[in-house]
């Protein structure tokens, strides 16, 4: 299995009032990732997130592989792992 990372994301897109907190919180807890998720000011969603590479990436293919959900952009930086207990909408 690979070296776990975590991951600040800002999503763009359809990704306010279609359900994307609460299927990136189920995703993550099905793949055993821990982070958090929210809604901003400006329409986008913030999340950190925390896994290897691949089932980071998985999780956010379950996200858009939502029909309500449209991300049009992601704006990935890698940033240092944190000792936290699950996955968190805020």
């Amino acid at each position: 299995m690979g070296q776990k990372e975590r991951w600040h994301i800002i999503f763009t897109g359809r990704v306010q009032s279609v359900g994307f907190r609460y299927r990136s919180k189920y995703a993550a807890d099905a793949l055993g990732l821990c982070g958090w998720v929210q809604n901003l000011w400006d329409g986008t969603v913030e999340m950190e997130v925390q896994g290897t590479e691949e089932e980071i990436e998985r999780m956010i293919s379950a996200v858009d592989g939502t029909r309500h959900i449209i991300i049009e952009q992601v704006e990935v930086n890698k940033v240092p792992l944190q000792s936290e207990g699950g996955f968190h909408i805020r």
